[in-house]
This record gives C-alpha cells, sequence and structure tokens, in this order.
C-alpha cells in the first residue's frame, strides 16, 4: 500500500530573485492602439444606445394603444425604427466583439515578444536563480491568461459600464423614484464584488504559482528521464507529480468555488430587484403617478441589464487573473541584467580589434565567497595559453570573464588594450567562439547545430568545422548524415560527439578568439591526438583560451597557467613547468603512470 501523498513545499510568492527597477507600465502595450480603443468604445456608445432607446418605442406603443392615440401610421413607423435600432446594435454589437479580441491578440504578440527578447538579454546568474519551468509558466499561460482578460475584460467591462450610466440616467429620465431604487439596490452588490475579488487575487496568485510549480517539475522530470530511470525513480516521480497536481486540482477548486459565488448572488439580487419595480411600479401604476408603458420600460431595462450585469462578476474575476499575470510578467520586465552596456561603451565598428588579453589585478566574488584573486597575466595577439588546475579552482569562471558572461568583482580585463566592459556586447561576443565545458545542442538537425553561430552557413563551413574536429568520419556513418535530427541537448550522440560538435560549432564561426572550456575530456587519446593535429593550425590563427586536466593537450599551449584556489600558483611552457615541483608536475608524472599501466 502506497503511504500518503504528502504536498510539495512550494517556494514562497514574493521571491527575493526578483528585483524591482523602474516599474514597467501596462499602459504602454495599449498606446499603439488608440485607434482601436476608441472603435471599441464607439461600437459600445451605439450598441448601447440602440437597446436602450427600443424600449422607449415599446413604450410609446404601449402608451399609444392604449391611449388610443396611435395612429396605424405611427404603428408601422415605430416598427420601422424599432427594427432599424435593432439591425443597427446586431452590426455593432458584433463588431464590439472583433475590435477588441483583435487587439487582445496583437497585445499578446508584442508582450510575448518583449518578454522572451527581454529574457535572453538577461545573465547568467538570473537564469540560476529562476527555474525554467516557472519561465515557460509566465511566458505562455500567464500571457494567455492577460490576453483573455484584454479580449473579453475590455469587451464586456466597456458594455457593462455604458450599461450603467446610460441605463441609469434614461430611467432617472422616465421615473426618478424607480431609478434611485435600482440604484440604491445595486449599491451593496457592488461592495460584495469587490470583497470577493479580494479574495479571489490571492488564490489565483496561488494559483498561478503552483501552476509554475507543475511546469517546472515536468521539465525536470522530463529532461532528466535517464537519470531517474537510470535510478528506477519512476514511482517516485510519479508520486511526487501525484501530489503537485493534487495540490493544483485543490486550489483550482477553492477558486472557482469562491469565482461561482458570484453568479448565484448576482442572480438572487436581480431576482429582488424585478419584485421591486412590480410592486412599487404598479402600485404607481394603480394610482396613476405611472403609465403602463413607462414600467414595460422599466422591465426591458431590467432584462438588458442582467446579462452585462451577471457577466460583471465573470469580468471581474478575469481581471483579477489577468492583474495577478502581469505581475508576474512585470516582475521579469523590471529585472535588468547584471551584464549591461557601459555608457562609455565603444561602438561597434568595421575595423577589427587587437586580440590580445590581458587580466590586471582582477578579483571575483560570487556571493560573498571569493573564486579569483589577484589574476594579472598577459595572453599576446595570436598565441595559445593553456589552463589547468583541481576541480573548482576557478578556471571556468576565468574563461567566462573574458566572453563577459560576468563581471569581476575588482579588476579589469582588456582585449587589445580596451576594457571589455567598455566594447559593445555585440561586437565583443562576435569576435569570441565559446565551446563550454557542457555543451548545449538543440532539437535540430546536425548542420544546424554546428552552424549555429553562422549567419549563412553552408556545406562547406558545416563539413570544414566537423572535419577540424575529427567529427566529419562519425556523420559520415549517420544515415541521413548532417540532417540527423539531434534529441534533447543532444541526448542522440555520445559525449565525445557532443563536445566535438560543440568544438566545430566554435570554430564555424571563425572567432577571432577561440576559448575551448575542457572540451576533449570525454575523447579517447588517439581521438584527442587527431584533434589536436587539425585543430592546431586553427589555433595559431587566433588568440586561444585552452582549458584541459590533460598534459598531452596542454602541451601544444605557448604558454601555461595553473590556477589552484582561485590564485595563479605556476606560469610557464610545457618544458618549464614539468622541472617545477608543484601542481604541473604532479599531474604529467600521474598521467605518465595511468598511460603505462594502460599499454601494460
Amino acid at each position: 500500500m502506497h503511504s500518503r501523498l504528502k504536498p510539495i513545499p512550494l517556494r514562497p510568492i514574493g521571491r527575493k530573485s526578483i528585483i524591482n527597477t523602474t516599474p514597467v507600465s501596462f499602459i504602454r502595450y495599449f498606446k499603439p492602439h488608440r485607434q482601436e480603443i476608441a472603435a471599441t468604445i464607439l461600437c459600445g456608445f451605439i450598441t448601447v444606445g440602440c437597446n436602450l432607446a427600443m424600449p422607449v418605442i415599446i413604450r410609446w406603443i404601449i402608451d399609444g394603444l392604449k391611449d388610443g392615440t396611435l395612429t396605424s401610421t405611427q404603428l408601422v413607423h415605430n416598427l420601422i425604427y424599432f427594427l432599424l435600432l435593432g439591425a443597427v446594435s446586431i452590426v455593432f454589437s458584433r463588431l464590439l466583439r472583433q475590435i477588441p479580441m483583435k487587439l487582445s491578440h496583437k497585445i499578446e504578440f508584442s508582450m510575448r515578444n518583449d518578454v522572451f527578447e527581454h529574457l535572453t538579454r538577461m545573465d547568467q546568474n538570473y537564469f540560476r536563480t529562476e527555474r525554467t519551468g516557472d519561465l515557460m509558466t509566465r511566458l505562455s499561460s500567464d500571457i494567455n491568461i492577460i490576453r483573455d482578460s484584454i479580449g473579453q475584460g475590455l469587451l464586456q467591462g466597456a458594455r457593462t459600464i455604458l450599461v450603467i450610466v446610460m441605463a441609469s440616467i434614461v430611467m432617472a429620465v422616465a421615473d426618478l423614484q424607480l431609478a434611485l431604487i435600482m440604484i440604491a439596490l445595486f449599491t451593496p452588490m457592488v461592495i460584495f464584488f469587490f470583497l470577493i475579488l479580494r479574495v479571489m487575487r490571492r488564490y489565483q496568485q496561488e494559483l498561478q504559482e503552483h501552476v509554475s510549480e507543475v511546469s517546472n517539475y515536468s521539465q525536470e522530470t522530463f529532461s532528466g528521464i535517464r537519470c531517474i530511470k537510470g535510478f528506477a525513480l519512476e514511482r517516485r516521480r510519479n508520486n511526487g507529480f501525484k501530489a503537485l497536481n493534487a495540490g493544483l486540482v485543490s486550489k483550482t477548486m477553492r477558486m472557482q468555488s469562491t469565482r461561482q459565488m458570484l453568479f448565484p448572488f448576482m442572480a438572487f439580487w436581480f431576482g429582488l430587484g424585478n419584485i421591486l419595480v412590480l410592486v412599487i411600479g404598479g402600485k404607481k401604476l394603480i394610482a396613476g403617478e405611472l403609465t403602463l408603458g413607462t414600467l414595460t420600460q422599466f422591465g426591458q431595462y431590467l432584462l438588458y441589464m442582467q446579462w452585462p450585469l451577471l457577466a460583471l462578476s465573470w469580468v471581474l474575476s478575469m481581471l483579477q487573473r489577468g492583474k495577478v499575470s502581469w505581475i508576474r510578467i512585470q516582475q521579469i520586465l523590471e529585472r535588468e541584467p547584471a551584464i549591461a552596456a557601459s555608457p562609455n561603451e565603444v561602438p561597434a565598428s568595421g575595423t577589427p580589434l587587437e586580440t590580445s588579453i590581458d587580466f590586471q589585478e582582477l578579483e571575483l566574488d560570487i556571493g560573498g565567497r571569493k573564486f579569483l584573486e589577484g589574476i594579472n597575466l598577459h595572453v599576446p595577439c595570436g598565441q595559445t595559453l593553456g589552463i589547468t588546475g583541481p576541480t573548482g579552482s576557478g578556471k571556468t569562471l576565468l574563461t567566462s570573464l573574458v566572453a563577459r558572461l560576468m563581471d569581476p568583482t575588482k579588476g579589469s580585463v582588456k582585449i587589445g588594450g580596451i576594457d571589455i566592459r567598455e566594447i559593445s556586447l555585440a561586437q565583443l561576443r562576435g569576435m569570441i567562439g565559446y565551446a563550454a565545458q557542457e555543451p548545449v545542442l538543440f532539437s535540430r538537425t546536425l548542420e544546424h547545430n554546428i552552424g549555429f553561430g553562422v549567419d549563412d552557413a553552408d556545406m562547406d563551413i558545416v563539413g570544414w568545422a566537423a572535419d577540424i574536429a575529427h567529427l566529419h568520419s562519425d556523420v559520415e556513418g549517420f544515415p541521413e548524415q548532417y540532417q540527423t535530427m539531434l534529441g534533447e541537448r543532444g541526448v542522440t550522440l555520445s559525449g565525445g560527439q557532443r563536445q566535438r560538435t560543440s568544438i566545430s560549432r566554435a570554430i564555424a564561426r571563425k572567432p577571432d578568439i577561440l576559448i575551448l572550456d575542457d572540451v576533449l575530456s570525454a575523447v579517447d587519446t588517439q581521438t584527442e591526438a587527431a584533434i589536436m593535429s587539425k585543430l592546431q593550425p586553427v589555433m595559431h590563427e587566433r588568440t586561444t583560451l585552452f582549458v584541459s586536466h590533460r598534459i598531452s593537450t596542454l602541451r601544444y599551449a605557448d604558454t601555461i597557467i595553473v590556477i589552484e584556489d582561485g590564485k595563479i600558483t605556476q606560469r610557464g611552457t610545457h618544458e618549464e613547468l614539468i622541472t617545477q615541483p608543484g601542481y604541473y608536475s604532479e599531474l604529467n608524472t600521474l598521467q605518465q603512470l595511468e598511460q603505462k599501466l594502460e599499454e601494460e
């Protein structure tokens, strides 16, 4: 028997990772669509005006027939007016639905583009603190809710306001006492609305956060399905999802039950209004203070107001959902990337920068912990720098600073004598080819992945880059060769093939600076030698930073540095370092012993 499912604890709603800067106004999405908004209001006025005028014609006909003053010609004319008003109302009522719905999709298009573009500008630290599933929920579900809130909210909201205001005026003109009774009747209903909506807003926010949790849990499960199956954890993950799903159902039911309170309450209030109109209006009719046509007119207005006011509960709940979703979208748009353009930024030009790299008194702190300290280093243009050291010593962080994936806490990184914070990000990253330690491949063809960093990649470039990385022979064995579709994150390739694809992608763009971060760790010694033999001419044509734990790879570098505990402890050529006591000579001795054991 399974144990009782326990709910998975959720993150608090107000997460500290969200930093508010200049508020992003929702109005900016409406400004380009002033004409559509004006057309919506105009259509609302015409539609409501026609619908309010039709009961007036009914009153004229009833009172005229009762008094015997209505001629057959007048009756025909009144019927024609009634039909014309009905036809105009149908036409503009249709427009009143079409315009806001089209407007909502235009705003959805602009908002989704803005959010996606803003997310692509964010730095690595942002994506370390935010969950992919949550961002996907905001980009899809929350924007969909905002779209529905605009389309239906603007439509029904504008119609309801116009109906209430214009009907109140017309009823006050027809009979002030009955109009005041109706207004007094609807006042408690409005107060009740806003009390319920305050509760609904809190429930909706909790619900949306829980939807994000479900999305994130699913994304993590499917991305890590190989690990889950490897440890036979399917049942545990299924139980975890059941607990999350049960919580989602519970929060949804709580939200729906709160929302559904509004409709019966309004139906009761309208029934009470009809009774008051019949009782008070009937007494005035008997007393001769009110005509039968006027009483019928009031009854028609109550029937006409019933649907807009009943829809008001639905519209207001939808607007509350939209408000909660907008706050979640706003949190993304108001977060500024830590890697921002400098006010002294050198604009991108056609003149290439000289590619020497200088690290000057460089320090890097992350979360109060010092990862790099006292880094002073010069890499001449066209030379290869080998970087090695124990795991976690800061090698990858050093190369990340060159690509400005993060900024140093102190000191500077200069390319061609210019601080990289004064070079435009587009120009800086456009001159760098980066092959990361953990390659990220996309669920597209192999050709697409290799040519990903090139604007107009053709098979000549793709084939050349694959051949340099010793990948071409492997690709020829694939049934579809370069058109082979890769699974998510390249799961259809082996670890070595993924790394070689990453190398191919980095060199395909023929960069001025090449950064290779331990990209040969998953290949065998023979493949490594074949890759290095073809990669050497490419490295000699550009400034290269080469991170590796293998002496057989590092020996090709012009200069080698050893980083330990965030500091450079050794530097020199391969021949110089193997004669010095320290990490490098010990690593060389250890790997020589491993090689002898393998040979034996």
